[in-house]
């Protein structure tokens, strides 16, 4: 029988200072559960390196060819939009860990503790941000080896920090997914249904000028699409300041619907 949340207000009565201590202490749990199971980590050590030699050896010599170049043209015009990619799907991570959390009981003793609520939501999107930051740094170092070239290193800097800012959005949509959902098998495949046209729809793998109208008007509205964009205008030249505002107003928007929905919905759920 699943137990019920007190109904009290416990984070009125709980200072910054224990809520920062009480999401210090839950990722560092989030961690050690990771040094036990490291298996949680192949999505983030593999994924980069499959769809870094799919897309730039399977489709980096046609779609470079339509960049006016070749394969080294593609992998120059990928790279930037992959970690584009990685920042929303290694997002659906920490859906399918709340819900685990939850069908094995965890998070109920969670909830009879005396600790923030939305301490353990921030844990899980710190750990989830390390994981994709992770991600990051095998990513470039394939794409290196692949023959990417880093034009502006501030710009790479600036584009992990866009990318974590968007990332850290998304991912309270997952939350919210693995509080409503019944299973970690649910939130995959919903997450799935949402990732794959927004990934595909955008500018991330191929530009968008030979899309059908009705489709270039999607990827015009896509955040991956100006996110995609600003990663490019940022680690190897071009513009960049619209691209990167409307990915932040995407990212401020997305959070200031989602967060509070997902910390309602933990506090609420029974």
């Amino acid at each position: 029988m699943t137990a019920v949340m007190p109904t009290t207000d416990v984070d009125v009565r709980i200072p910054l200072r224990g809520h920062l201590r009480h999401t210090g202490a839950l990722i560092r749990r989030n961690l050690l559960w990771i040094r036990q199971d490291p298996e949680s980590m192949f999505d983030a050590l593999f994924m980069p390196v499959v769809f870094t030699l799919l897309f730039v050896y399977v489709f980096g010599g046609s779609i470079g060819q339509a960049l006016g170049g070749g394969q080294g043209q593609y992998v120059q015009y990928v790279i930037p939009g992959m970690i584009a990619m990685m920042s929303m799907t290694l997002s659906q991570g920490v859906g399918t860990g709340f819900s685990q959390d939850f069908n094995s009981g965890v998070m109920d003793r969670f909830r009879t503790l005396p600790i923030g609520r939305g301490s353990v939501l921030f844990a899980k999107i710190a750990v989830e941000l390390g994981r994709m930051l992770f991600a990051t740094v095998i990513l470039m170092v394939v794409a290196v080896l692949v023959g990417f070239h880093i034009t502006h290193w501030t710009g790479l800097f600036a584009t992990v920090a866009l990318s974590a800012l968007f990332a850290s959005s998304i991912m309270w949509v997952f939350l919210t997914l693995g509080v409503m959902l019944k299973s970690a098998q649910s939130v995959q495949g919903v997450g799935f249904l949402v990732l794959f046209p927004l990934q595909f729809g955008s500018s991330i793998f191929a530009p968008t000028k030979s899309m059908p109208g009705w489709l270039r008007h999607f990827t015009d509205y896509n955040p991956l699409s100006t996110l995609a964009d600003a990663a490019r205008g940022l680690m190897v030249g071009g513009p960049v300041a619209h691209d990167v505002w409307v990915t932040v107003a995407w990212s401020v928007a997305i959070t200031a619907v989602m967060g509070p929905v997902a910390i309602h919905k933990f506090r609420t759920k029974n």
